[in-house]
């Protein structure tokens, strides 16, 4: 009796299941498997719920030769399904553990049949996943404090030469208003203001251990709701912190969408006479900005501010000498 009463969620689900616009079920599929459930049902019962269905806002059609029915758009398309799934497995951030149970959530989003064709290893070259199942819970708490507007507290951690994750400054604990998440080079980042140093800076999210939301107020004021977090990631070359300046480089003509990919098409670029041109850009100076121009090649020049041409070439000085 208590099935009965649940019988149109039976039919909905498995319409959900067995039927998309390549395949039907038919009505006798349908029956048998509401006796799976324990339903005995009557074709005219079952015409009679599938109208209910229909009025409720499920796509649900027929199909004649054979005659059956599918439910149609009430799901992700599977060119969808097969891009976030593309996403998942090929992510940094997901543990493998993570990412195959984000998987099987994604394939109860479409039928069986459709769900067999996201059962595919997508293959990334040199593709290193990350072994903190902790960091998917993180990013909620983090997503949580910058919605509640509240401190966080955490330890962070850092590489050793054991290859061991381990506490950064003797398991200081960290005080930092969040301000938002940024996604930059595959990782995610916690962009806040450090309350010791009343500094913004950056944090690896997998790298912060023991996150406790307070219910501190958080200090970041409004100083921060005009940050552009887009820009902030553009110009600091794998998130490391330093000076703000407005260099002008030369680069050679073939690398305008390199400069472009990583700028934005908004930046002036002014053509020279020697298949160069000209590329203002907002930046943050740091060991990491210099690394990126220096493997660009030959013809890429910083040449104002003249303070910053000298410290370029002395960082490439700085690197002949250790050979």
């Amino acid at each position: 009796m208590a099935g009965n009463k649940l019988k149109l969620l039976y039919l909905a689900d498995i319409l959900k299941r067995y039927s998309d616009e390549e395949h039907i079920i038919t009505m006798s599929e349908i029956l048998s498997k509401l006796g799976e459930y324990g339903i005995v049902a009557e074709r005219k019962s079952i015409y009679s719920d599938i109208e209910k269905l229909q009025a409720y806002g499920l796509e649900i059609e027929m199909r004649k030769n054979p005659t059956g029915y599918f439910l149609a758009s009430d799901r992700f398309e599977l060119p969808e399904l097969k891009l976030l799934v593309d996403a998942v497995q090929t992510s940094k951030f997901l543990s493998k553990k993570k990412s195959s149970e984000l998987i099987k959530k994604l394939e109860e989003c479409t039928s069986t049949y459709q769900a067999k064709e996201l059962r595919r290893q997508v293959y990334v070259a040199d593709r290193i996943k990350t072994s903190n199942e902790s960091i998917y819970y993180n990013v909620d708490k983090l997503h949580r404090a910058i919605t509640t507007k509240v401190q966080i507290k955490f330890i962070y951690l850092e590489w050793n030469t054991s290859k061991k994750l381990v506490q950064r400054k003797e398991g200081k604990t960290y005080a930092v208003s969040p301000i938002s998440l940024v996604w930059s080079d595959e990782n995610y980042y916690l962009v806040g203001l450090d309350e010791d140093s009343d500094i913004i800076k950056h944090y690896r999210v997998d790298k912060m251990k023991n996150i406790e939301v307070t219910e501190i107020a958080k200090t970041a004021g409004e100083e921060t709701k005009e940050m552009n977090l887009a820009m902030f990631s553009r110009k600091t070359f794998g998130m490391y912190g330093g000076e703000e300046e407005t260099l002008d480089i030369i680069f050679p003509d073939r690398l305008a969408g390199v400069v472009i990919d990583r700028f934005g098409s908004d930046i002036p670029l002014i053509p020279g006479k020697d298949g160069t041109f000209k590329a203002r850009i907002k930046v943050t100076i740091s060991q990491q900005f210099y690394g990126w121009l220096a493997g660009l090649g030959g013809g890429v020049r910083i040449v104002s501010p003249e303070e910053e041409t000298a410290k370029y070439k002395e960082y490439l000085q700085k690197l002949l000498e250790d050979y």
